[in-house]
């Protein structure tokens, strides 16, 4: 996983270009009728890491790099975006390939701003796109299994990833997400390597109005909660519009603006960090002369495998790592104040890098 990406669904009107454009701080139309977003907008957001600027000062890098997660917004699809309705399910190609998906959920009244169907009822909202990401997979499943049911003929390794295949469809075609398909660890992984979206873990963000603040609880977020809950997914409470107001701010002012509020950090860092915790991941960080760099990568990997996100020559001709925890570096005040003092340990390939963990590879 090179950075976390993550696709934004959601039916018109539910905040979700308002939301995407306080993620990026980008300009994507937000217009108070149903399909203002037609080509999916593309924004690349820095993950707020404290941890890097005290490092940075520490080390007197001349820049800091942090990680970054890409937000796909697509146009908000309909019921019967399967068969065409409104402007059809043609943009979900778009998200495929991300990590995990958020679905931006309308937990908020008001009159002004229309809801496609009439009533705000975020359960029915999250059925009609569950449905519209089941009915796209299913098409896909079918093509393949098509596909592969020609070239089993000639290939007979085919058989077992086709069978699992047909598990899978079997599956969908009772409406059910792929995430929630009771197979073996062996049949799991002969599909895993088909972009399938219902396989893919999801946030709701329950976009609630001003009135929810500083809560961001209601009624309507407590269903989602619990609907939520039953799937085993993540709830992240959100005010777009509070979100948007505070993309306009300098982030000193933003912070000012938040404690007035009686809240401690923006959504966009609740989701971010709920992404991370979602998918597993952690961030690992070097720190020199010439950058402070966090690197993003799956919780469990050994200190090689982490070495590889920096470059596969590192990986290949990886001697040791010097690891030095964050508390550490900035307890003694920088590796060489660490090393004087012992914290500085000499690890092997298979160390299990941790959270925060600053490190420097030795390799030939």
């Amino acid at each position: 996983m090179a950075q976390l990406s993550c696709g934004i669904v959601g039916l018109p009107n539910v905040g979700k270009s308002t939301l995407f454009n306080a993620l990026t701080r980008k300009a994507a139309a937000a217009a108070n009728y149903p399909f203002c977003t037609i080509d999916p907008n593309v924004g690349i957001v820095e993950v707020d890491d404290p941890r890097l600027a005290v490092l940075s000062d520490l080390s007197q890098s001349k820049k800091i790099v942090p990680a970054t997660v890409t937000f796909v917004d697509i146009a908000g699809l309909v019921k019967g975006a399967s068969e065409g309705e409104g402007l059809g399910n043609q943009f979900l190609t778009n998200i495929r390939e991300t990590d995990a998906i958020v679905h931006v959920v309308r937990c908020f009244e008001e009159g002004d701003v229309i809801h496609v169907a009439g009533k705000v009822d975020p359960i029915a909202d999250i059925e009609v796109i569950n449905l519209e990401l089941v009915l796209s997979d299913l098409q896909m499943a079918e093509n393949i299994a098509q596909r592969m049911a020609k070239q089993i003929k000639a290939k007979k390794e085919l058989q077992a990833q086709y069978d699992a295949l047909q598990k899978a469809i079997a599956h969908l075609n009772q409406n059910k997400p792929l995430r929630s398909l009771d197979v073996s660890e062996e049949e799991r992984a002969l599909i895993a390597c088909f972009p399938f979206l219902t396989s893919k873990k999801v946030l709701y963000a329950t976009n609630v109005g001003e009135s929810s603040l500083p809560s961001m609880e209601n009624e309507l977020v407590a269903r989602v909660r619990a609907y939520a809950a039953q799937e085993g997914n993540v709830v992240i409470p959100i005010c777009a519009k509070l979100e948007e107001e505070l993309a306009q701010l300098s982030p000193a002012e933003a912070q000012e603006f938040l404690a007035t509020l009686g809240l401690e950090q923006t959504g966009l860092n609740r989701l971010i960090k709920a992404a991370f915790s979602t998918l597993g991941l952690i961030t690992y960080i070097t720190a020199g002369e010439i950058e402070t760099r966090a690197w993003q990568i799956t919780q469990g990997m050994n200190a090689q495998e982490a070495a590889g996100k920096i470059h596969t020559d590192i990986q290949k001709g990886f001697i040791r790592a010097e690891v030095i925890s964050y508390d550490d570096m900035v307890k003694y005040k920088g590796r060489v104040g660490a090393r004087e003092v012992g914290k500085a340990r000499s690890e092997g390939k298979d160390y299990i890098v941790q959270d925060g963990d600053v490190i420097l590879f030795f390799h030939n």
